[in-house]
């Protein structure tokens, strides 16, 4: 996992943290470092049920990322407040849909259902010239209990 120099790796801004990250291509160990990476982020500010949603659900998005495209993935996690967002920029401008598994499946298949189920919103955003496409998650992430 190679981290971007920029002001965001976990540094405070005017009430906002943020983490970006670079992930390269099949490096599925940087899904476990990056899920780490939010839970640090996360662990003073919100409650314990928010940060294991955001982990799983960061899980799901970037190991699809690294699994269905042929290049890596930019991670840019954000919370502000009490919202948190995670995005996940792939360059594969296909966009996935989520889709009902059978029992055939196994494990495989479920990720953007489980997004879909738990996140407080989730998008796909096209990126410009058919470059790729940045999926999203958002949740609510209110402090401690």
């Amino acid at each position: 996992m190679q981290r971007e120099p920029s002001a965001g790796d976990g540094t405070a801004r005017a009430g906002t943290t943020e983490i970006r990250r670079s992930v390269r291509r099949a490096d599925l160990k940087a899904v476990g470092e990056v899920r780490r990476a939010l839970r640090e982020l996360m662990r003073h500010r919100c409650r314990a049920d928010s940060a294991d949603v955001a982990e799983l659900l960061v899980t799901e998005l970037v190991t699809n990322a690294l699994v269905h495209t042929e290049q890596g993935a930019e991670v840019s996690v954000r919370l502000a407040a009490t919202r948190l967002r995670v995005e996940v920029r792939d360059y594969n401008a296909r966009r996935p849909t989520p889709y009902v598994t059978s029992a055939d499946d196994g494990t495989h298949g479920r990720g953007l259902v489980l997004v879909q189920a738990l996140a407080d919103a989730w998008g796909v955003d096209p990126l410009a010239l058919g470059r790729g496409k940045v999926v999203w998650f958002e949740l609510e992430a209110a402090g401690p209990a």
